[in-house]
């Protein structure tokens, strides 16, 4: 960790999580709505996400996957990720961007 580096914000930790692209659908994570809450305690992350359907064979490449972008953020020291099943994902919790992507509208969905 670089002296002085600002604590990590709810902001920069989702940013960072945009470069974590789920393999089977090969968008991010965020933009897909898998992640569901980000608290800070200081330079501390606590991650609660989800996957797209329990037993998802990608499940533990994601997780590695935003354990290892999160390691790279200046200011953080410690990464804590779970994986919870409620409320399931579905569609709806995509953002606009992933919606326009994957030619989802919300009459639709």
């Amino acid at each position: 960790m670089l002296p002085n580096a600002p604590l990590p914000t709810e902001d920069t930790v989702r940013s960072a999580l945009r470069d974590v692209i789920d393999p089977e659908l090969g968008f991010n994570i965020v933009d897909l709505g898998l992640v569901y809450d980000v608290a800070i305690d200081g330079r501390v992350v606590d991650l609660r996400m989800t996957m797209t359907k329990p037993g998802c064979p990608a499940q533990d490449y994601i997780v590695n996957g935003v354990e290892q972008r999160l390691a790279l953020e200046d200011g953080i020291t410690g990464i804590y990720v779970t994986v919870v099943w409620s409320p399931p994902w579905s569609p709806r919790m995509m953002s606009a961007i992933a919606k326009a992507h994957f030619h989802i509208y919300e009459d639709k969905v």
